[in-house]
C-alpha cells in the first residue's frame, strides 16, 4: 500500500509514495475549494506514481482567494517531484485546478501529461480576494513572473437561491465580453505533453463540454496530442475508481449524478494512466 507524508518545502501539501519504485510522478490540483486532494493523489500512487497534492491558495503567504495566484506555485511543486527523477511527469486538475494545469503546461515543458477535469478554454477573473483582501474590481486569477494573465470578467447577476447554478453567469460572461474572451483563450497548442480532457454535459458550474470542444479544436488544428472523454449525463465532479463520491453542496449545483460521474471517471482513468506510462 502507498504511504503518505508531508510534501517537503513549499507549497504545503501531501506526498504519496508507491510501494514500488515510482514509474511516474503526478501533481494533483483541486478546484476553487482550495483543498489538498489527498484521495485523488492516493489513487495514482496505488497505480505506481509518486503523487502530490498542494494547497495553492488560502495558505500562509498565499492569496486568500483565487486572485493573482502565481503559476510558479505549481512549477515549484513540480520541482519537488522532479527531485525524485521520475520517468514521466503529469499534472491533473479539476475546474479552476484544470485551468491552472493547462496554463502550467504551456509554461513547463517537463509535463508529459496535462489532465483537465471540467476544464475551461479561457482564463477567468478572480474568485475571491487577493493579497490585499479586495475582491473587486476584478483581476486575473493568475500571474506569471509577476504579470497578470488576460482574463474574462464576470457579467454579474444574482445567482438565485442556494444551491445555485453558476453556469448561466459564465455563459453570459463569454457572450458579454467577446474581445476579452479572445485575448484570454488558453493557447493549448503550446503544451508539449498529451492533454486529456474530462467533461460532463450536465455540468451546472460552467459549460465544460463547450470549453472542451474549444480546446480540442485549437489543439487539433495545431496537430497536438489530445484525448477527450465526455458524457451527456455527468456533471462538474467526475470521480475516479477508489475515490469517495463527492459530498453534496448546500451552496452550488454541480449537475450530473453519482452513477454518471463515476462512469466518466472510470473511463478517464485508463487514459490518464497510459499517458503517465502506468499501463
Amino acid at each position: 500500500m502507498p504511504t503518505e507524508q508531508a510534501l517537503p518545502g513549499e507549497p504545503t501539501g501531501v506526498l504519496w509514495l508507491p510501494d514500488e519504485p515510482p514509474r511516474a510522478a503526478v501533481l494533483v490540483v483541486a478546484g476553487s475549494s482550495g483543498r489538498i486532494d489527498s484521495d485523488r493523489a492516493r489513487v495514482f500512487a496505488e497505480h505506481g506514481a509518486l503523487a502530490a497534492s498542494i494547497r495553492w491558495f488560502g495558505g500562509p503567504g498565499q492569496p486568500p482567494g483565487v486572485c493573482e495566484v502565481p503559476l510558479e506555485t505549481f512549477t515549484a511543486a513540480l520541482d519537488a517531484l522532479c527531485r525524485y527523477d521520475p520517468p514521466r511527469l503529469g499534472m491533473i486538475g479539476v475546474s479552476k485546478g484544470a485551468e491552472a494545469a493547462l496554463l502550467t503546461g504551456i509554461r513547463d515543458d517537463r509535463l508529459d501529461l496535462v489532465g483537465a477535469f471540467s476544464p475551461t478554454s479561457v482564463v477567468w477573473a478572480n474568485v475571491g480576494p487577493g493579497r490585499d483582501g479586495v475582491t473587486e474590481p476584478y483581476r486575473s486569477s493568475w500571474t506569471w513572473h509577476g504579470e497578470p494573465l488576460p482574463f474574462v470578467p464576470y457579467d454579474d447577476e444574482p445567482l438565485g437561491e442556494a444551491p445555485a447554478a453558476c453556469r448561466p453567469m459564465y455563459e453570459r460572461s463569454i457572450a458579454a465580453y467577446p474581445a476579452e474572451a479572445a485575448a484570454a483563450a488558453i493557447p493549448v497548442e503550446r503544451i508539449r505533453g498529451e492533454i486529456v480532457l474530462v467533461a460532463g454535459a450536465d455540468d451546472e458550474m460552467w459549460q465544460s463540454t463547450d470549453f472542451a470542444r474549444a480546446i480540442a479544436a485549437r489543439r487539433r488544428a495545431a496537430g497536438g496530442r489530445l484525448t477527450v472523454l465526455d458524457s451527456d449525463t455527468a456533471g462538474h465532479r467526475p470521480y475516479l475508481p477508489g475515490e469517495p463520491e463527492p459530498a453534496p453542496s448546500a451552496n452550488y449545483r454541480y449537475g450530473g449524478n453519482a452513477a454518471a460521474d463515476a462512469e466518466l471517471g472510470a473511463r478517464a482513468l485508463p487514459h490518464l494512466l497510459a499517458a503517465l506510462g502506468l499501463r
